[in-house]
């Protein structure tokens, strides 16, 4: 298990907010995501083990052009998501990147990009994108060493050279996030790693415990406990994180930070030190409520197909023949992942399906079904308690 973090000097206490936090933006996730993650190519030069796209060497002659990315991207601001998210792949691999970026801050969306650590992120290129408008950069840190991260990612050297991308990314006036990818061969290090996340300025620290699709494999997954003590170590860390703290394909870290948190007199929940928004220069905040597959986050393929997340490769349309904002808004998968009451096994009668409702990309991975039980979580619900009773709004 993760060894306790010491605070850092401006250590808050739990519960209240950090110095300059604002409020978290409240979303309709029916009508809205929170995020919306464009793939913008799946090719790239590295050959990660957990790679949910399996990424390939070259770009698919069928990714959606320049043009499309400019269509889709009018799509994203009527549709009212908060973030736009261009990944891959490696982004850095599309000679249109700065026009993308460009024409995505003109319709007025906050963009952040998470390339790949590879020889194609120069000074030059950065500094292109930032001129463009990006406003967070976002790498992977997957080890707190070249031994672990390196086997990750499948090249020898991405560690170092991963380093030294996060020094030039300050360099050039760029924020930073830290992507952490939860698995069997690095749960004991996320101590160690958070404290490089918090060396090299990160203003987010975001963890994606794995699902087993594409190369991910069903054995690197942690089981129940694991999930359960890394939730505890994890909630005790954010109580005065140096940096904000994001989990993804974990919602049962909603039910642990509730079932960890005291009410207030009034019957509310006080917000716990690790979801406030520090403000960080680019502007990016988080969502007031926990984002989930099709239910405020919204993923496109390099292919244009429309999916609940990049997790859960299940196709609700596919763009440009089909319109992003109604596919969101209307399509049975999507509305079917918006709905606790759909929800299967003991995630369809837990008293926390409001606002954990389990990960539907490892249901599905699992199960074959994305409304079937979330299969890593310890939680056995008492009985089948009204969603109404719980709040919904728990950010994670």
């Amino acid at each position: 298990m993760p060894e306790r973090i010491p605070p850092p000097p401006a250590a808050t206490a739990r519960g209240l907010p950090l110095r300059g936090a604002r409020p978290p933006v409240a979303v309709d996730y029916n009508q809205s995501p929170f995020v919306v993650a464009w793939e913008v190519t799946r090719a790239c030069a590295l050959a990660c083990q957990h790679c949910r796209a399996e990424a390939q060497p070259r770009r698919h002659p069928g990714e959606l052009p320049t043009s499309d990315g400019f269509l889709l991207i009018e799509e994203v601001r009527s549709l009212g998501a908060a973030l736009l998210v261009l990944t891959g792949g490696d982004p850095m691999l599309r000679p249109d990147l700065p026009e993308l970026i460009a024409h995505a801050r003109s319709a007025g969306l906050n963009v952040a990009l998470s390339p790949s650590a590879t020889p194609r992120v120069t000074r030059a290129r950065l500094s292109d994108c930032r001129d463009a408008g990006v406003g967070r950069v976002s790498f992977s840190l997957d080890g707190a060493s070249a031994a672990t991260h390196d086997a990750f990612r499948g090249v020898p050297g991405v560690f170092a050279r991963t380093l030294r991308t996060l020094d030039l990314l300050r360099e050039v006036g760029l924020t930073v996030q830290i992507n952490t990818t939860v698995c069997r061969q690095n749960a004991h290090e996320l101590a160690a790693v958070a404290s490089l996340a918090a060396q090299y300025g990160a203003v987010m620290w975001s963890l994606f415990f794995l699902v087993p699709t594409g190369r991910g494999k069903v054995d690197d997954v942690i089981s129940a406990e694991e999930h359960e003590r890394v939730f505890n170590w994890l909630f005790d860390f954010a109580t005065s994180p140096p940096f904000d703290v994001r989990t993804t394909a974990a919602p049962q870290y909603r039910r642990v930070v509730m079932q960890r948190t005291p009410s207030r007199p009034d019957g509310g929940w006080q917000v716990h030190a690790g979801f406030q928004c520090s403000s960080a220069a680019d502007g990016i905040t988080r969502a007031a409520q926990g984002v989930n597959d099709g239910k405020g986050f919204c993923f496109v393929s390099h292919l244009g197909e429309i999916q609940p997340s990049g997790f859960l490769p299940l196709t609700g349309g596919v763009f440009p023949r089909d319109s992003l904002v109604t596919t969101y808004r209307e399509a049975p998968l999507f509305r079917s992942l918006r709905d606790p009451a759909r929800l299967k096994g003991k995630c369809g009668r837990c008293e926390f399906r409001a606002v954990c409702g389990g990960s539907r990309a490892r249901a599905h991975a699992f199960a074959g079904d994305p409304l079937a039980e979330e299969p890593r979580c310890v939680y056995d619900p008492p009985g089948a308690l009204p969603a109404s009773e719980v709040p919904h709004r728990v950010p994670v």
